[in-house]
């Protein structure tokens, strides 16, 4: 069967795959079709009709995303009529638009503003319709702010919320001109089942969904100079800020952050993958804990399997979907929320430091963190563990606003005292990274031998298919752990909600045989968070992942248990793995929520 066929673009002749469409094929050809409500993420749905393209035969203009190539179909994809509809098009989205650009948060990076400015709207010959709407700004969420003034209504963010997450916090209300994005009995958004988790953000062509930014208050911060201004980088990060400076993809810019970070006048310059490396050693002490209790005591009351605590979008999700397993959740915090803790008690302590003076600022790839960092649960060290969060694309504005010139910056190294790091730490950036640096930690634990995996490198956890499954079988164990031998520990890794839907289904079901699950809310893991760099693709965090891993491979440590600044936490600290102290600092517990 052929799987080619022939069609003409612009009077070029081109053989395409049977089945693309025309926006494909024309990409493939490098002509550019614009586009609005079209995303690689996404299902197509054509409702801007910005796409716009002449089909020869064809009395109406047919939409590019929606329409397949047919064999030895003739299109134009700028003829004046396709032009003039463009521009029609473009003009009328515009008259219902909060058009004050100069204000708008994503001036700048604005796909209405760029197809306005590349078609040269200059007049405004439709009424502007903007000032008689009766638009809303929704500002109480402490993570997403959402202005229904700059809304194009393209249903990205529906489609988002659906097809990536399961969630469905948000939909389609009312028809015609009335017709809006809306929450459930359009209630805030920090009160429905939103979980925070910014791919709606990501999504979004204009200004309508952008993060709450807290970059005034961090710089009041700084000037301040009664204030110790402590801030922590998620590994996530360092593949992202690059790309949001004008870097190629997935450049991998650690040490020119640090530097960054050092020259706006922060305080000390610190690491979150330092937590990280904690947090393996807390759950994977939980995860052989309970293994224990189940498997030797033969403790009914003890949940299995156990799931990773790291993402505060999924800690959020299954509040509201899942609370009757939520005692399947490991009682870890967050790296971010176990490194705002250590800051104002350990690193306060350490360095002789009022913890009142010490303001915490974390600068993570997720708007979902600045929820967590505001949970009521949060304040085990006496005080907020995290004052202020910031996104990738919030600390690259501060850099930009301080006139520094990103890509000639040296290399600096972290601070000292929570700034060591190895190379697990940095693969919990990437969908399986927490599960990898778990197994390389726990396994070497129960064994005294390292995984057996080329160079530590545990594949089968690794990529960018929705659910993952890997086992390893433990045999000849140390003595204490003798009731784990001919144990095949079982796992999956799980990224995008709609995913950890199906795998706590499992769970729930009791169809589940695993003992250790990874779930990460947005798609590829914290490298496709709700904050870093817009746009993203399949591609783009492709490109990132394997700037995690890079970095990873080049790291002179890669267990977390051999961070030997972990080793000294414990020894003049927390004391030992789930001990009194790591219990009160690093673990905490979830609530229940509404389903609606």
């Amino acid at each position: 069967m052929n799987t080619k066929i022939n069609v003409t673009i612009n009077g070029f002749q081109l053989e395409v795959e049977n089945g693309k469409t025309i926006l494909e094929a024309a990409n493939e050809a490098g002509i550019n079709i614009p586009t609005l409500c079209y995303h690689k993420d996404l299902c197509i749905a054509g409702n801007c009709r910005v796409c716009m393209v002449e089909v020869s035969g064809q009395k109406r203009l047919a939409a590019a995303c929606a329409t397949p190539c047919e064999e030895e179909m003739e299109i134009q994809t700028n003829s004046l009529k396709v032009r003039n509809s463009r521009k029609h098009i473009i003009e009328l989205l515009l008259s219902e638009h909060n058009a004050d650009c100069t204000k708008c948060y994503k001036n700048g990076n604005c796909e209405l503003q760029e197809l306005a400015s590349e078609y040269k709207i200059m007049t405004q010959d439709f009424l502007r319709l903007a000032p008689m709407k009766n638009y809303t700004i929704d500002q109480f969420s402490p993570s997403i702010i959402k202005d229904d003034s700059k809304c194009i209504r393209c249903q990205r963010c529906v489609r988002t919320c659906a097809e990536l997450q399961g969630v469905n916090a948000l939909t389609v209300a009312y028809k015609g001109d009335e017709m809006k994005i809306a929450t459930f009995f359009e209630k805030a958004m920090n009160d429905v089942v939103c979980t925070n988790c910014g791919q709606c953000i990501n999504h979004c062509p204009t200004g309508a969904l952008v993060e709450r930014n807290y970059i005034e208050e961090v710089w009041d911060a700084i000037a301040d100079p009664n204030k110790h201004v402590v801030v922590q980088t998620a590994p996530a990060v360092r593949v992202g800020l690059g790309e949001a400076l004008g870097m190629d993809i997935g450049s991998r810019v650690t040490g020119k952050m640090v530097t960054a970070l050092k020259r706006l006048g922060f305080s000390s310059v610190l690491d979150t993958d330092f937590t990280a490396d904690l947090t393996i050693i807390e759950e994977g002490t939980e995860l052989l804990n309970r293994l224990r209790k189940t498997l030797q005591d033969k403790d009914t009351n003890v949940r299995l399997p156990l799931a990773t605590s790291c993402s505060p979008a999924w800690i959020k999700y299954i509040e509201h979907q899942y609370p009757e397993l939520l005692d399947n959740l490991s009682t870890c915090k967050s790296p971010q929320q176990m490194f705002g803790a250590l800051a104002k008690t350990y690193y306060a302590k350490a360095r002789k430091i009022d913890p009142d003076k010490i303001v915490s600022v974390s600068i993570m790839p997720c708007t979902a963190k600045k929820f967590e960092a505001n949970r009521p649960e949060m304040h085990d060290s006496g005080y907020r563990d995290v004052d202020y969060v910031l996104t990738t694309r919030e600390l690259a504005i501060m850099i930009r606003q301080a006139g520094i010139e990103f890509q000639k910056l040296p290399d600096n190294k972290f601070d000292r005292l929570m700034g060591e790091s190895t190379g697990a730490g940095v693969i919990f950036g990437a969908t399986g990274g927490v599960m990898e640096a778990a197994l390389r930690t726990a396994y070497e634990l129960v064994t005294g031998r390292e995984v057996p995996f080329d160079n530590l490198n545990i594949t089968p956890v690794r990529g960018v298919d929705g659910i993952r499954e890997a086992s390893i079988k433990i045999e000849k164990p140390l003595k204490e752990w003798a009731f784990l031998d001919g144990v095949e520990l079982k796992c999956a890794v799980a990224h995008g909600l709609v995913n950890a839907k199906t795998v706590m289904d499992a769970v729930k079901n009791g169809t589940s045989s695993y003992h250790f699950i990874e779930i990460m809310a947005c798609p590829g893991g914290c490298l496709g968070g709700g904050g870093q760099p817009i746009p993203t693709s399949p591609e783009i965090r492709q490109k990132r992942m394997e700037a995690i891993y890079a970095e990873d491979g080049a790291m002179p440590l890669r267990k977390s248990h051999e961070n030997p600044e972990v080793l000294k936490i414990y020894q003049d600290f927390l004391g030992e793995p789930l001990g009194p102290k790591s219990h009160h600092l690093l673990h905490t517990k979830y609530i229940p929520r509404e389903r609606f």
